[in-house]
Order: C-alpha cells, then sequence, then structure tokens
C-alpha cells in the first residue's frame, strides 16, 4: 500500500440523489493500475433529499472494492451551495490524496478518465491543471461552447481566456497535484452566484500556473437547468473577466482599438475605467453604416456626452486590439478577416466576447 499513489475524488453534493448512482457507478468502474488507490471525498450540503441514505449504502459498495467514501456533512439544514467553493473546500479538507480529481455529481467519467488524466500529471510540472475533452447530454446542447472548449488549441489554453463564460478547461474535468489546490488557497465562499472555477482559474495563471488538455473525451457533461452554474449572472463573469483584462492587458497598453463598433464593443467601451476608455483610439468594423462615422459615447448617469471615437475599417486601425466579437458565428469571415492582419494573439490582440 505504501507503494501506491492515492488520488481523491472530490464531489460536492446538493441533493444529489438523481444522480449519485451513475456517476459513482462510473467511478467504480475505473480502468486503474495496482500502483494507484482512490478515495472518494464527498461534501454533502445539507442535502434535502435521500443523499445520505443513498451515501450510506455506496460506502459500503466502494469498501468492498477498497475504495474509501469519505463523507463530511454540512448539518446546518441550509445549504451554504456547491457553487461558491464551501463543498469543494469541505471534501478536500477530508481528503489525503496526492492527486485532486474534480468531479460533479450529475457528470459521468469514461472508464479511462483517472488512468489517462494520472499519467499525464506525472509527467507534466505539478503546478498544471489537467483537464480533457467532453461530451455533453441532451446531445446537441451548448454546441458553440463545447466545439470551443474541446478544440481550441492546447497553447492558447492560457491565452484565449476572456472569451468565455469559464475557464478554457471546464470545472468537472479538472485533474491536478494537490500543489495547485495549496497554493492558490482554496476556492472562494463568497457567496451565491460567485464563479469559484473562474476565480480560482485566474488566480492559478497569476501565480504561473499551467494549463494542459488531454484529447479524449473523457467524461460526459449533464446541461439541466438545475445545475448550479445557472445562479452565476452573465453581468458577473463580464465584470471579472473585465477587472482581470485592465490589470493584466491594458495596463500594459499606452492605446488600443475596439473591434466591433455595435452593441458589444460600446458595451466594452462603456464598462472600462475611465483610464481605460482614454486609451482607445478608435473602433473598428467592416459594417459601412458605421465606417467613416463617430461613436458619441453617452453617459445616462450625468447626462452628458463623451469625447467621441472613430469608427474605421480594420483594414485601417491601428493594432492592439480588443476584439469584442464572438467567434465561429460569421461563417469564417471575421476569422479570415483576423488572420488577414498577420498578428499575433496576446501580443497583437486580445479576444473579448
Amino acid at each position: 500500500m505504501s507503494s501506491q499513489t492515492l488520488i481523491s475524488v472530490i464531489i460536492p453534493i446538493y441533493n444529489g440523489s438523481p444522480w449519485i448512482n451513475q456517476c459513482f457507478n462510473s467511478i467504480l468502474q475505473q480502468q486503474i493500475t495496482p500502483d494507484v488507490n482512490l478515495e472518494v471525498c464527498v461534501c454533502n450540503d445539507a442535502s434535502q433529499d435521500d443523499t445520505k441514505q443513498l451515501l450510506n449504502y455506496w460506502h459500503t459498495v466502494f469498501q468492498q472494492s477498497s475504495i474509501k467514501l469519505k463523507v463530511i456533512d454540512n448539518e446546518s439544514g441550509t445549504p451554504y451551495g456547491v457553487l461558491v467553493g464551501y463543498a469543494k473546500n469541505k471534501a478536500i479538507s477530508i481528503s489525503e490524496g496526492t492527486y485532486l480529481c474534480f468531479q460533479d455529481v450529475d457528470d459521468i467519467m469514461m472508464p479511462n478518465r483517472i488512468s489517462e488524466q494520472y499519467e499525464k500529471a506525472k509527467i507534466l510540472p505539478q503546478d498544471t491543471i489537467i483537464g480533457c475533452q467532453f461530451k455533453r447530454i441532451p446531445e446537441n446542447s451548448t454546441n458553440r461552447y463545447t466545439e470551443w472548449a474541446n478544440s481550441l488549441p492546447k497553447e492558447k489554453l492560457h491565452i484565449q481566456i476572456y472569451t468565455s463564460h469559464g475557464p478554457t478547461v471546464i470545472m468537472p474535468t479538472w485533474f491536478c497535484h494537490r500543489k495547485v489546490f495549496n497554493n492558490v488557497g482554496g476556492f472562494s465562499e463568497g457567496g451565491k452566484g460567485t464563479p469559484e472555477d473562474l476565480i480560482f482559474f485566474y488566480k492559478h495563471l497569476d501565480l504561473g500556473g499551467k494549463v494542459f488538455r488531454v484529447d479524449q473525451c473523457l467524461l460526459t457533461y449533464t446541461y439541466h437547468l438545475n445545475a448550479a452554474t445557472f445562479s452565476v449572472q452573465e453581468s458577473t463573469i463580464w465584470k471579472l473577466r473585465l477587472q482581470r483584462l485592465e490589470l493584466n492587458v491594458l495596463s500594459n497598453w499606452e492605446k488600443f482599438t475596439i473591434w466591433n463598433a455595435g452593441k458589444q464593443g460600446r458595451r466594452f467601451y462603456h464598462s472600462l475605467s475611465v483610464q481605460h476608455q482614454k486609451k482607445v483610439i478608435a473602433m473598428c468594423d467592416v459594417d459601412v453604416k458605421k465606417v467613416g462615422k463617430a461613436y458619441i459615447p453617452f453617459d445616462p448617469h450625468t447626462r452628458e456626452s463623451g469625447t467621441p471615437v472613430d469608427i474605421v475599417h480594420f483594414k485601417d486601425a491601428s493594432p492592439p486590439f480588443v476584439v469584442c466579437v464572438k467567434i465561429n458565428l460569421t461563417n469564417g469571415e471575421f476569422e479570415k478577416n483576423l488572420l488577414s492582419l498577420h498578428l499575433t494573439e496576446n501580443i497583437d490582440y486580445v479576444l473579448f466576447s
């Protein structure tokens, strides 16, 4: 036993009875080698269904396969919320594994998930978050997001970090050395609606942490309206991404152009601090109805108009750019236009959409 590597599967649960059996079965069916031992660490966050009874049942089932099931209960009667990080932190607090494998109770591991990610973890630096490709159920739910997350080039996993509502490798696929969690200091417990995964991911990157994706589908990711993700407002994600962009990118630029003179570009301009609004030298677009005119910002609070911002054709615009155009929505026209300028992402432009 002393020569085995312990991997802790971390599962936060609130009213998980519809999914516990399929989730735990997928853990039971993991194809692990003799040098690996598993434990399953659960925080039962004041569930009001029969989660507790199911956990008692699975304690015996796992024990028969030499897998230890550890459970810590929030017995206050009031759930603190799995999304805000409380339950993840609590589950990790009772874990002992060298590696942490994150799993949502409504998702299903493929039989080779842990073995594939563990093999990569052994050869990658210990400060690496390792994700994987996934499939959604029901099929055809969030197609664009799934395709983007599964196909984003690996060299862009730490670059294209302002284009989605979450990290470039989704939280339920994370596998990492315990040092990653310790270095970041745990998940935010900031309250309901806090995007704790994105906050953790940004801090991980700020500390020099690395990101890797195993290019195999190792997880079935369930899409349903009761998922905790839906409690996070889009405006909260926008604000978090903007704050990091201003701190880590725009503060190093003397001036820049906003690529998109439409709704998203204007929203971005108004979201900027005054300091960074002053750095905007133009907006660029392809719409002939906009090019050659100017956007005049208007502050509804002061009822005053701001300094006009010229709108130019993208071919006449000066980098660096903050690109406020959603990718893969124009039949490749936007991507072709961007490619024609021979720019380098993260130096000459940043995608923010």
